[in-house]
């Protein structure tokens, strides 16, 4: 019969001296402290592999180990070694799910997917995307492995911004998160997609319009814009005017630069690459849009064009020249006008669309294309193309008249 060991004790381990050659005082059931002839000291277990052979495995240096937690780490391979288990592989495949852990975080799967998208992204979508990162994300997910993100982890998030009324951009990161978890699943860090079965956790918003005046309300409207004329900046009054007349997009306007217009042209086009719907990242539309300008609206870019044609913009930032101005400044000048919550910018469009179908009798898709938008029907947007050049033509002058005759 072999020899039991008798336990060590913790003097005993901490006393034991160095020899000239390895010193080991055994623990029994495989575990010895060995004592290099420098001093130092380890814990090794000593066991049999399943075909027999026998290896020894290191528990760490005392003190920093110490006969306890060296005892414990012995208990832990042998119930290992029941199970059927080899302590050292059982020790690497810990540390590699440990530097799995580390390496795979949200914030690093999240970056390497981001960097991937940045070539198929405009520079301004790819910035804006990594933005609301950064700001709602990585704050509080960012750390956590990624494939250790739980629904209620993401269902903080998104509470967290629909609680300061952003519920698109609460939608806006849930997609881009999902597509995140199927990045981490087709590269290896994740094995799950946790957005994918989260159907109802975001907060029913009903859409709402853009505030905008009806027909009946244009002239009092436009009252009030006369006798408020007096106490605004000169491009705000024009940029106003301007609005009312060609009703494109307040950005559209705004980001105008004066290459675009034609000293005393009557027409004016806008590149596709500057319309809402050419800027989309998928499928954009690449089709310029022709804005007919009427008498009135020639006039005001004339004006216009004596305070600001020696710049890029026809509507420069007051602080950078070479930057278009805010698109709040027109909002801002229609609160003053007392109209807060009833009208804005983009709310010409509607009032257009309204006061021209109902007040000039023109038909509803002349108006539409003016407007530049498109059949969301592909089939039918494929075979209707007429653009109604001549009818639009007529129909802006037509409005700018009627404007003037309120």
């Amino acid at each position: 019969m072999p020899k039991l060991a008798k336990p060590l004790s913790d003097i005993q381990v901490k006393r034991a001296k160095p020899g000239a050659k390895l010193v080991k005082l055994f623990d029994g059931h495989g575990l010895y402290l060995e004592i290099q002839p420098s001093g130092a000291k380890f814990w090794r277990f000593r066991y049999n592999q399943a075909n027999g052979k026998e290896t020894t495995i290191t528990f760490g240096p005392y003190p920093e180990v110490s006969l306890a937690d060296a005892r414990d780490k012995r208990t832990e391979a042998r119930r290992q070694l029941l199970d059927g288990k080899d302590p050292i592989q059982e020790r690497e495949l810990t540390k590699r799910a440990n530097l799995k852990t580390s390496e795979y975080t949200f914030r690093k799967i999240a970056t390497e997917w981001h960097e991937l998208k940045l070539k198929g992204w405009s520079p301004a979508y790819a910035q804006n995307v990594l933005h609301r990162l950064e700001l709602d994300i990585f704050p509080n997910l960012g750390r956590f492995p990624v494939d250790e993100v739980t629904h209620r982890d993401l269902i903080d998030v998104f509470r967290k911004i629909e609680s300061r009324g952003a519920h698109e951009i609460a939608k806006r990161n849930k997609a881009v998160c999902a597509q995140i978890f199927s990045y981490a699943i087709q590269t290896g860090a994740a094995t799950r997609n946790p957005i994918a079965d989260m159907k109802d956790v975001l907060q029913v918003v009903s859409p709402s319009n853009f505030p905008a005046i009806s027909s009946d309300e244009l002239p009092r409207f436009l009252e009030s814009l006369r006798n408020n004329e007096a106490c605004m900046q000169p491009l705000t009054r024009i940029g106003l005017k301007l609005l009312m007349l060609v009703f494109v997009r307040t950005s559209e306007l705004i980001e105008t630069p004066w290459s675009e217009i034609q000293e005393g042209c009557p027409d004016w086009t806008i590149p596709w690459c500057r319309m809402k719907l050419g800027k989309r990242r998928l499928n954009p539309i690449k089709k310029d849009h022709f804005v007919p300008l009427s008498r009135q609206a020639v006039t005001l870019l004339a004006e216009l064009r004596a305070l600001t044609g020696g710049g890029s913009y026809l509507f420069p930032n007051i602080r950078d020249r070479n930057r278009p101005m805010s698109n709040n400044a027109f909002l801002k000048a229609i609160e003053r006008m007392g109209y807060k919550g009833d009208m804005s910018g983009h709310g010409f469009r509607a009032l257009a669309m309204s006061t021209i179908k109902e007040k000039l009798g023109y038909r509803h898709e002349v108006v539409d294309r003016q407007l530049a938008h498109v059949q969301k029907d592909k089939i039918a947007r494929a075979y209707d193309r007429a653009e109604f050049i001549d009818e639009r033509k007529v129909m802006m002058q037509d409005w700018a008249d009627y404007i003037d005759s309120l």
